[in-house]
């Protein structure tokens, strides 16, 4: 039976421990783990908001929760955001919420261009982002899924430039671009990548995420909770005795850190359109991340279910 993440969510968060009076049981967010952007020593939270679920509509109805939920993003200490124009509304509906909420400001805006062969098409394509996010500069952008790479990188270099972008990159979250992916990582000057990884997809840290470390490359990492098996497999079992060790009051938390806990990564950006979502990720941004030997425990413990 396919579980949900609701669902998931409900049997494992272990609630009385996660929350009281509605509110999550965490430091505050200058207790919370942060990695550093190699390119500049900046550092960042290493939980993110990913937004592939925030193009909705209009309506009150609609935003609302998604309010609620960026709301506590930030008063929890959240900084970066990732979205995309192929999101459907996503962009229109942040800058929205952004602005009603008054804390551009104190957000990293990652945002890709997709538009082939690049070039005029990806400028044409990152104003257009720009309106909708109703931001005059990006914190970073990223070519998504390599599409037009050749042609898009340089123009976003020329934004960068001007100081319109303060970092680049490229993302996939498709293991068959690998091959083209680590090329490229290779050749081109890059502040970071995006790339899926997870307990149950781990084929970026055999060659692509050690090349990123070598290059001086920052890492987001998207698909934190995989392809959908961790939820099917993990089921309504309760937490090992062991993952109290390095903090995990979740399920949830338990494969964040194990994907943040990755040296070579900076941040995940799972997605969260409800509150709860929010409080139990941002649970992983706090005490310590798993050890070498602690992940190695964690993906046997997987690979046994």
């Amino acid at each position: 039976m396919k579980i949900s993440r609701r669902e998931f969510s409900k049997a494992s968060l272990g609630a009385a421990s996660l929350m009281a009076l509605g509110r999550p049981v965490l430091g505050g967010p200058e207790h919370m783990i942060r990695k550093v952007i190699p390119a500049s020593g900046e550092l960042v939270p290493v939980i993110g908001l990913g937004t592939n679920r925030y193009g909705v509509g209009t309506s009150e109805a609609e935003r609302a929760p998604l309010r609620e939920a960026l709301k506590r993003f930030h008063e929890l200490g959240g900084t970066v955001i990732d979205t995309a124009p192929m999101y459907r509304s996503s962009e229109s509906v942040l800058g929205d919420l952004i602005a009603d909420l008054g804390i551009r400001d104190d957000l990293f805006i990652a945002t890709k261009a997709d538009k082939e062969p690049g070039g005029e098409p990806t400028r044409q394509q990152m104003n257009d982002s720009a309106a909708k996010l109703k931001t005059d500069a990006f914190d970073l952008m990223q070519v998504h899924n390599l599409r037009g790479w050749q042609m898009a990188l340089p123009a976003m270099r020329e934004w960068k430039e001007e100081g319109r972008i303060r970092y680049v990159g490229i993302t996939t979250s498709r293991a068959r671009q690998y091959s083209d992916f680590e090329k490229i990582l290779k050749s081109e000057q890059l502040d970071f990548i995006q790339i899926n990884y997870s307990l149950e997809q781990r084929d970026a840290a055999e060659r692509i995420l050690p090349l990123a470390a070598d290059r001086g490359v920052a890492v987001i990492l998207n698909r934190a909770f995989g392809g959908g098996r961790i939820f099917q497999a993990v089921g309504d079992r309760p937490l090992p005795e062991w993952a109290k060790d390095f903090g995990c009051a979740s399920w949830a938390q338990f494969l964040l850190k194990y994907a943040i806990g990755h040296p070579a990564a900076t941040l995940a950006i799972p997605g969260m359109t409800k509150l709860h979502h929010v409080d139990d990720n941002f649970g992983a941004a706090h005490g310590r991340l798993p050890d070498a030997k602690e992940r190695a425990r964690q993906e046997a413990f997987f690979d046994s279910l």
